[in-house]
């Protein structure tokens, strides 16, 4: 699987593409004759967002890598059980648009631990920021950065090492420069390419699994072939899938059941979509309420077809290899080899730029994201108070760098031997996300709610998890979630109750005026739930 595989019209297709992303996002971010960039404009992208960009930048944002040769890893070892995390997503969307973005866009904040400060105090605010620093950076940019060089050592023959700086170095051009506006414009763009592109490597394996007969044809086989592919609610002990060490393990683990629907993974789709800086920041950077909740609506509507795109080329790889002597080890070579096998010359360029759309939107995003919180939550409130807004910038661009550096020389060493890295993912930011929406959710809803008690909440949702892998080991960690959150919630309530013997001061004042929205909104979440539940029902 070497270059050999790649034509001249692709490596063409491939640099057009990387030129007019950088093009563009240096074009949209060019400050105006005489004007100075602000950190409104930098890190808010000037508050002028319409619905279509803000929906069209957070799939993009999204949608990376990890998705594309994670998931499709995960779709070719599981199946389609792994769409939960794009379908039900879909209804988290559905959730923040309505209930709070208003709150936070009505408060006026650049940072999610911004808003911590407003609700409980600084040490809330800095113990997240922290947290969120940490998890960016260590977590989310090296695996970025690893699966997507990964994927150009497999398709192109693209060292792992020159991948990862080609890579950085290409988010980094514009996005750094350019800050939000920069990446959430090209993110129009980018979607474009990875849904384009992504269809069509869909197509052309599903194609090959009918034999030729076209992609629905294809698909109709796909279920007769592999019906065991085909469950959304796993049982316990039925399919065994690697372990990442030469060993097996129960599928059950990764996606427990019933557990899916109605535990720990509205966990980690709320904690994801509700309360990330990376994400909520497009909402923030809306030219209004109104654009941010369209925006949302968007966003779930182009939810529903990720799947397509990612989990179903991993179904078709698992049945066009399993009576066959090709083995795919990793799970996660499972999309690169379709591309390798499947994809003719030229539009294997665009099915790969569409890879790299996915990867260097996400990267861009993830950088901008680290910047916004360090500038404003460590740098404004701790180094100098008194900053000026185009220093602020400077200071922005700075961090920028210095995050993507760090993820360079150490994305390696921390994901070189992983099978289902998608999972490592959920796994590890699942430590994390417990205690944030424990302290979200009651900070938002709950006026009693008291900056001691989510201090604790903040501190405890670490140990807590990691508590629980080692003690009980056999856990799948989406249930794991689910209870360290149960946990946490009740240390919150009680030390809270204790401590505020009526409302907290700082509690948000809440309104039914607040969280009116429009009927546009309300049919498309009507649409967008009916949708998903028809999904559930056909491939229960």
């Amino acid at each position: 699987m070497g270059n050999s595989s790649f034509a001249t019209i692709d490596y063409l297709v491939f640099i057009a593409y990387g030129l007019l992303i950088i093009g563009v996002g240096l074009w949209v971010s060019r400050p105006k004759k005489g004007e100075k960039k602000t950190a409104q404009d930098y890190f808010l992208a000037s508050k002028a967002l319409p619905w279509w960009a803000i929906g069209a930048s957070l799939i993009a944002a999204n949608i990376s890598a990890e998705q594309f040769i994670g998931m499709s890893g995960s779709g070719f070892a599981i199946g389609l059980g792994i769409a939960s995390y794009e379908w039900m997503a879909a209804i988290t969307l559905i959730i923040v648009g309505k209930y709070f973005l208003p709150v936070f866009l009505k408060k006026k904040i650049y940072t999610m631990p911004q808003f911590l400060e407003i609700r409980y105090d600084g040490r809330v605010r800095t113990v997240m920021a922290v947290f969120w620093l940490l998890v960016y950076v260590f977590v989310n940019l090296t695996s970025i950065l690893y699966l997507g060089a990964l994927a150009m050592q497999i398709i192109m023959g693209v060292p792992l090492l020159y991948g990862i700086i080609g890579l950085a170095l290409f988010a980094a051009v514009y996005s750094i420069y350019g800050g939000l506006k920069a990446v959430a414009w090209t993110d129009v763009i980018q979607v474009i390419f990875l849904i384009g592109g992504g269809l069509l490597t869909t197509y052309m394996a599903l194609n090959a699994v009918s034999g030729g007969h076209g992609f629905i044809a294809g698909f109709r086989d796909l279920m007769e072939q592999v019906p065991e592919k085909f469950d959304m609610i796993l049982e316990q002990g039925k399919l065994m899938i690697p372990d990442g060490s030469g060993g097996m393990k129960d599928a059950y683990l990764d996606l427990p059941g019933i557990g899916v629907l109605v535990g720990g993974m509205w966990i980690a789709n709320i904690s994801y979509w509700g309360f990330n800086q990376y994400i909520i920041q497009r909402g923030l950077a809306a030219k209004s309420i109104k654009e941010a909740q369209w925006g949302m609506i968007f966003a779930g509507f182009l939810k529903i077809l990720i799947p397509l795109i990612v989990v179903i080329p991993g179904i078709a790889a698992w049945a066009l290899t399993k009576d066959t002597t090709t083995v795919i080890e990793p799970s996660d070579r499972a999309y690169p080899w379709l591309l390798h096998e499947f994809v003719p010359a030229g539009v294997k360029g665009l099915a790969f730029a569409a890879l790299a759309a996915a990867i260097v939107s996400s990267l861009a995003s993830m950088i901008n994201s680290i910047s916004t919180i360090f500038t404003i939550d460590v740098y404004k409130k701790f180094i100098h108070k008194g900053v000026s807004e185009t220093k602020m910038v400077t200071i922005g661009r700075i961090t920028s760098f210095t995050a993507l550096l760090i993820a360079v020389l150490t994305c390696r060493p921390l994901l070189g031997n992983l099978d289902q890295a998608f999972q490592y993912i959920q796994e590890f930011t699942g430590f994390v996300t417990p205690g944030v929406v424990a302290i979200f959710g009651f900070g938002l809803f709950w006026k009693r709610s008291s900056a001691n008690a989510a201090l604790l909440a903040a501190i405890l949702t670490i140990p807590i998890s990691f508590l629980f892998k080692v003690m009980l080991p056999e856990m799948p960690f989406l249930d794991r979630m689910g209870v360290v959150f149960l946990i946490l919630s009740a240390i919150l309530v009680v030390f809270s109750l204790i401590q505020n013997k009526t409302d907290d001061p700082k509690g948000i004042q809440l309104s039914k005026k607040l969280f009116y929205t429009d009927p546009v909104f309300n049919i498309g979440a009507m649409i967008l739930s009916a949708i998903v539940a028809v999904l559930y029902i056909i491939y229960w």
